[in-house]
């Protein structure tokens, strides 16, 4: 196919490619050349490796233990057994949660280890070594003018914590991942609360916010309303801003089936993911395995940002092609008459220079999508980490809903979810925008109204805490420092905080760089397979999963259930107001807790006597029936973005420097899970250690870059020198590098109504 994208500077070189070209040839294990497919043997290979070797028998038991997946939402485990997805399929746990398994059976850190290293040591450590500590095994503390971290007891910590969170409300605050559970959420959440704080950041906040915001003011609901059975039921999956292969390779094995039925996957994004053209999973070892099955019908290499040009268009193919529902828009939706005419005004030059796609190929686009039966609109943080992400939301979600694709079996929108029980959090009121039912049933629980002080996201509170305002945090797992946009903003942020208090289960990078002004606390906790307690987490899709009780591999380690500590913590601080603290150390009583506040929970009451799991309901919408006031989908008018990158001027590089402005793509490689490294390199891309920025080779050739050249690239906060160049298919114009040591580059643009910032969208210059 050929496109024309007029003068957009982004859209000069290499436009006359096939967008669906297969990704060079043949693969080694070390990122010196690309696999021509997906998957493949060599995940066979890491799975025998790691279960034969001398780790193998914890690993097997972490396996078959009765608990969630440790890594995505896309996970599996509960009460049907490790290997069993929410329908009861067998034999689809992944790479990624082997990953993360054997991560979390490492030996401890030795005793010994802080004694003999300083924190200026440790701070010299990367991500990948920061993990491979081990485990933290005993508690500790950083406190102010000292060099080292040291042990602490537990009755110090709990008065050093108590004196931390007696401060004003307002200056205290917490952050969260979705590495916990939901009886864990909900206690952070109603603790916070009690005290009249709503500073209840949250991971989410940097990454699917915009789908939570975007989703909740067009249909009632924030997450996904497809279900694992309805996708199954699709002909057509569009699938936008996901590298699912590396992050979520279990969806890989649906794709493949849906094209195995004669349905159709549209995929849209700025680099050509060898995945996701073709992938060979061995899920289905004599038709996949060796081969690869193909997943990509049509490949969309968009400019990074232009989604909404990009569903426009689409919009505006649809209407041309006359392929809208006028008699579903009419009945089930609110204000889409104002959509269709934007669409229908829209200028076709100017959508297909901002998106950088031709005219046919977003037709053949929108005739797929207007012509099959039922059609899955899935999105990753391609999506949502733009300064206009909740706009990029409406867009697609407008789409689906022109089509008549919302509220049918097989149909709908599918955020997808990174972290594997991210959106519990979210569901347990772990949020700075708390559902009015939820705020009701609280308030009802306290005998008062919840402060009306609004809350700091994730955002907010560095900016909170850099400006002074923050006094005690308390982190829920996750790497705060890390996961954040200007590095040396985050880590003069948190060095301004009086307390920290880290809840983790191994070292990571915030741990050495995210030091408060006074003291700094490690608490070493249990992971999910190692928990005393039954404990329960939510899948991507809606699926509520019950974990069984475990045993941790660790000797003599002095460890705690994050359950433990904040039901302890809040009875010193609350006593038993508004209810008996301690008595919730026992997980079922949260559990009944929950049942009776969180609305879509009520079968949690009884989840300990059934084993019952089960899907929340009021999210999985069958019928165009939604969860809004009028029970009609919203929909909204999406403006066009404008993406115009700055000039050579705009950076501090003297002007005949050779050199190339670029939108930077941040993301993460092939074997990481969030801010956690497993290998240095990523194999898919060729890119053979983590300081490259992936380039297109006629970007490089018009600045008279080469291959493997090193540069310096510089962004508005920072710059990584040493970086080596390396030929890539990703859009023209554009660049990618690896989260999280980019992060030191660039303050991102926010999008306002989120909180998300751009990570996908990043101006630098690129100079020798």
């Amino acid at each position: 196919m050929e496109t024309s994208a007029g003068t957009n500077p982004e859209t000069q070189a290499a436009l006359d490619a096939d967008r669906l070209h297969q990704p060079p040839d043949p693969v080694d294990d070390t990122g010196a050349n690309t696999p021509n497919m997906g998957g493949g043997l060599p995940v066979i290979q890491y799975w025998a490796e790691h279960t034969l070797s001398p780790e193998g028998p914890k690993l097997w038991q972490a396996l078959t233990h009765k608990s969630a997946c440790l890594s995505c939402a896309w996970g599996t485990g509960g009460q049907k057994g490790g290997f069993t997805n929410e329908i009861g399929e067998k034999m689809q746990r992944c790479m990624k949660s082997v990953e993360a398994i054997s991560a979390e059976i490492q030996p401890p850190v030795p005793p010994q280890f802080f004694e003999q290293h300083s924190l200026a040591e440790l701070q010299q450590l990367t991500s990948m070594e920061a993990d491979r500590l081990g485990r933290w095994s005993y508690p500790v503390i950083y406190r102010a003018g000292s060099s080292h971290y040291k042990r602490i007891d537990w009755q110090e910590i709990y008065a050093i914590a108590e004196t931390a969170f007696r401060q004003p409300p307002e200056r205290v605050a917490s952050y969260s991942s979705g590495r916990s559970s939901n009886e864990a959420a909900y206690l952070l959440q109603l603790m916070m609360r009690t005290l009249g704080s709503n500073n209840l950041a949250d991971c989410s906040d940097l990454c699917h916010a915009p789908s939570t915001v975007g989703l909740k003011q067009m249909f009632g609901s924030g997450t996904s309303m497809v279900s694992l059975e309805n996708l199954k039921q699709a002909d057509c999956v569009v699938l936008i801003g996901s590298n699912a292969p590396s992050n979520h390779p279990r969806l890989m094995n649906e794709l493949i089936k849906l094209r195995e039925r004669g349905g159709k996957v549209i995929v849209i994004n700025p680099v050509i993911e060898v995945g996701l053209v073709k992938f060979a999973s061995p899920a289905f070892p004599l038709k996949s395995l060796l081969t690869g099955s193909d997943i990509a019908t049509l490949y969309l290499q968009l400019i990074p940002g232009s989604d909404v040009a990009l569903f426009v268009g689409i919009q505006k193919s649809l209407i041309e092609q006359e392929l809208i529902q006028s008699d579903y828009l009419a009945a089930h939706t609110e204000g889409w008459q104002e959509v269709v005419a934007y669409a229908e005004a829209a200028d076709w030059d100017t959508l297909t220079t901002t998106c950088g796609i031709a005219q046919e190929e977003i037709a053949a686009a929108a005739r797929m999508i207007g012509t099959s039966k039922a059609v899955v609109f899935a999105w990753a943080m391609g999506v949502t980490q733009h300064d206009n992400g909740v706009d990029n939301v409406y867009s697609i979600a407008n789409t689906a809903l022109l089509t008549g694709n919302a509220g049918k079996p097989g149909a709908g929108t599918m955020p997808i979810r990174g972290h594997s029980n991210v959106q519990g959090f979210g569901s347990m009121g772990v949020t700075v925008r708390l559902k009015q039912e939820i705020q009701q049933a609280l308030e009802a629980l306290l005998g008062r109204s919840l402060s009306r002080v609004p809350g700091y996201d994730t955002r907010a509170l560095i900016e909170a805490a850099d400006a002074g305002q923050i006094d005690t945090l308390i982190c829920v797992g996750g790497n705060l420092y890390a996961a954040n946009p200007d590095l040396t903003q985050a880590k003069r942020a948190l060095g301004n905080i009086q307390t920290i208090i880290y809840l983790a289960t191994k070292p990571n990078l915030g741990h050495f760089h995210g030091l408060a002004r006074q003291n700094t606390i490690v608490i070493p906790v249990f992971n999910r397979f190692e928990n005393p307690h039954k404990t329960t987490t939510e899948s991507g899709n809606n699926f509520v999963r019950l974990n069984d009780e475990g045993k941790t591999h660790l000797q003599d380690a002095d460890l705690i259930s994050e359950v433990e500590f904040l039901t302890e913590l809040a009875h010193r601080l609350h006593g038993t107001y508004p209810v008996d603290w301690r008595q919730l150390q026992d997980t079922k009583y949260v559990r009944q807790l929950i049942a009776k506040t969180i609305p879509g929970f009520e079968a949690m009451a009884t989840i300990d006597e059934t084993k019952t799991e089960f899907t929340i309901g009021g999210r999985i919408f069958n019928e165009p029936q939604f969860a809004t006031p009028s029970g009609k989908a919203q929909m909204f008018v999406t403006p066009l973005p404008t993406l115009a990158l700055p000039s050579l001027e705009a950076f501090p590089v003297p002007p005949t420097t050779q050199s190339l402005v670029l939108s930077l793509i941040t993301g993460r490689s092939y074997s990481q899970h969030n801010t956690v490294v497993y290998k240095p390199h990523d194999r898919y891309r060729g890119m053979p250690h983590r300081n490259c920025i992936l380039m297109n080779p006629e970007d490089a050739k018009r600045a008279g870059f080469q291959e493997h050249q090193r540069v310096t690239v510089q962004g508005d906060a920072g710059k990584l020198e040493n970086v080596e160049i390396i030929f890539g298919s990703v859009r023209a114009g554009s660049a990618l590098m690896f989260y999280p040591e980019v992060n030191v580059l660039f303050t991102a643009r926010i999008d306002k109504r989120c909180g998300t910032p751009a990570f996908k969208r990043v101006p630098v210059v690129v100079y020798a």
